[in-house]
């Protein structure tokens, strides 16, 4: 076994023993308002609290409970985006030697939630993109998705999510705490910052210089045309028409503790 997965393994035995230990002095604890828990634990951490027991809470929670909990889109959206980036801070705070492989840091099931496992890809393509493969560019859908992602996936995709989740990334938009009630008015926020900060517009040219986000998930944004409407709702260019669009290299650079308010 070389020196990483032995790594890899003795953190993952470590989570299960707080999780478990945790989990024992609290068997009776029901989560009673999951976006509020999804809150707390990104309070936690910004607060450099212990997260232990809201983490042991998640993984004993029901399949039935969190499907009961998380009705609405809304309400869905809020708390995995919370609980996506709550565990990026989580687990590469404890061992950030794995983002060296990227690929398989974001497809290891190693998130405890309902009695299982499940990975940061689970989370972001199979419920909150409402089960695209995710090298479909969002415009090709999972054949089988499994029943965990049926039954807690989104009805509709909200390309907000891509300026809301944060992957760890320096490029990564910055992590805030999403409510339900003001979601809306949160993605708005952070889409608007978010854009005007990675995007320039050359009037000279008619050329937009921009995120990647919008070719890697084009078809989450309505493709080319999609990607132009955003640009000009948000005022990053003056028109559609007749602008080029180039996309500029993404920074993969390790970069925690990004937070903000929205």
């Amino acid at each position: 076994m070389n020196l990483f997965r032995f790594k890899y393994l003795t953190t993952a035995l470590y989570a299960f023993f707080v999780l478990f230990t945790v989990q024992a002095q609290n068997q009776n604890a029901k989560i009673s308002n999951f976006n509020v828990f999804s809150e707390e634990f990104l309070k936690n951490i910004i607060n450099e609290q212990s997260t232990n027991e809201i983490r042991a809470q998640l993984y004993s929670a029901t399949l039935e409970e969190l499907e009961n909990g998380l009705k609405t889109d809304t309400e869905k959206l809020a708390f995995w985006t919370n609980i996506y980036n709550a565990y990026i801070q989580v687990i590469l705070t404890e061992n950030p030697d794995l983002y060296k492989d990227r690929q398989s840091f974001f497809k290891k099931e190693q998130i405890p939630i309902a009695g299982r496992l499940i990975s940061f890809a689970k989370i972001e393509h199979g419920i909150i993109r409402k089960s695209q493969w995710e090298l479909g560019g969002g415009l090709i859908r999972k054949w089988f998705p499994n029943k965990f992602e049926r039954k807690l996936r989104v009805n509709d995709r909200n390309y907000h999510i891509h300026f809301a989740l944060n992957c760890g990334a320096k490029d990564c938009p910055p992590v805030a705490i999403y409510e339900a009630d003001r979601l809306e008015e949160q993605f708005d926020k952070g889409t608007e910052a978010y854009l005007k900060r990675v995007s320039q517009y050359d009037s000279d040219i008619r050329e937009v210089k921009t995120t990647p986000l919008f070719s890697w998930f084009r078809g989450d944004f309505g493709c080319k045309s999609g990607v132009k409407d955003i640009l000009k709702q948000y005022d990053i260019i003056p028109s559609t028409k007749k602008i080029d669009i180039t996309y500029k290299d993404y920074d993969w650079t390790l970069d925690l503790d990004n937070f903000t308010e929205l």
